[in-house]
């Protein structure tokens, strides 16, 4: 059975930084696509970044690059996303997803249907 466990979201002030950490069990992180999703109310889930090619690959939504880095313990069979000058505009609810296996290898898109398991959720609110 595939889990997927997010901690780490929490409340912070515009230009901080939080870190996301998604535990991941039944499912080998470094040997297929994840990614992180945010959705905020209202609005649909968005496909913040991916990761694949044994971290060696990803791929991140315009709005957060070169402020948010995904990223993989093998070790751990961990998933992360550290977040950097925090808007207001990135809170949301966010979400560690895993690619509906199998998983065919090239470009992982970030594209909610294409992943087939989900955490929990975690909130990260940033305030003005």
């Amino acid at each position: 059975k595939v889990q997927l466990v997010e901690s780490g979201g929490g409340s912070v002030q515009a230009g901080g930084s939080l870190s996301l950490s998604c535990a991941a069990s039944g499912y080998t992180v470094s040997s297929n696509c994840m990614g992180w999703f945010r959705q905020a109310p209202g609005k649909e889930r968005e496909g913040v970044a991916t990761i694949w090619a044994g971290g060696g690959r990803t791929n991140y939504v315009d709005s957060v690059k070169g402020r948010f880095t995904i990223s993989q313990d093998s070790a751990k069979n961990t998933l992360y996303l550290r977040m950097d000058s925090l808007k207001p505009e990135d809170t949301a609810m966010y979400y560690c997803a895993a690619y509906l296996l199998p998983w065919g290898g090239g470009w992982c898109r970030r594209s909610p249907g294409d992943f087939g398991y989900w955490g929990q959720g975690t909130q990260v609110t940033v305030t003005s």
